[in-house]
């Protein structure tokens, strides 16, 4: 959904209201827990965000408040929607003068302990979104040298014909975004990280 202005939180939850009862607009869904289709575009960004068990817990703090998309010009909404499958969020983002509402289920939530400890999550497009595909946030603690690390896999091709029209637009959007959120992360487990070091 487009718009001038930024949408009031009346009009957004009345937007996720009718995304809910709409499916995804891609038929792989759960594919970035495997192998992404091959006629989707990937994107992979991986940071090592410091070491240690508190820098995993304030990592998994920080995806469940959905800070890795606190980035000015994008968030998530509501930012207390609750990391478990089946949940709508809306992603809004200011680009090109516009306001854009995006729409998008949460798939599936991971939860490992072994061998890495893994928190995470990969939500999925729904109708009203500018693109198609999915994309999963991932926390890992690799145990064997007390590595963290930030991970995210998306697959996706545009769907709004705005999105087909300025498609190198919005891949270097996607690549920003790819960037941007492993920095808000970084900044989101900084004071554990320093205090793990």
């Amino acid at each position: 959904m487009l718009a001038l202005r930024k949408s009031s939180a009346e009009c957004v939850r009345s937007f996720l209201a009718v995304q809910n009862q709409l499916g995804f607009t891609y038929a792989a869904a759960g594919a970035t827990a495997k192998t992404p289709p091959a006629d989707h575009v990937v994107d992979h960004t991986r940071i090592r965000l410091g070491h240690g068990e508190a820098v995993f817990q304030a990592g998994r703090a920080a995806l469940e408040s959905w800070q890795q998309f606190s980035l000015g010009w994008l968030e998530a909404w509501p930012p207390d929607t609750a990391i478990r499958p089946g949940e709508v969020v809306a992603v809004v983002a200011r680009a090109i003068g516009l306001w854009w509402l995006n729409a998008c289920r949460i798939v599936y939530v991971v939860h490992e302990t072994d061998p890495f400890r893994r928190f995470g999550f990969a939500y999925g497009t729904l109708p009203d979104h500018a693109g198609s595909g999915e994309e999963r946030f991932l926390i890992e603690w690799d145990r064997t040298d007390d590595s963290v690390w930030y991970d995210i896999l998306a697959f996706s091709r545009p769907r709004h014909l705005l999105a087909r029209l300025g498609y190198p637009w919005v891949r270097r959007t996607q690549q920003r975004f790819g960037q941007e959120s492993a920095a808000a992360m970084l900044r989101a487990v900084g004071a554990a990280g320093t205090s793990a070091s």
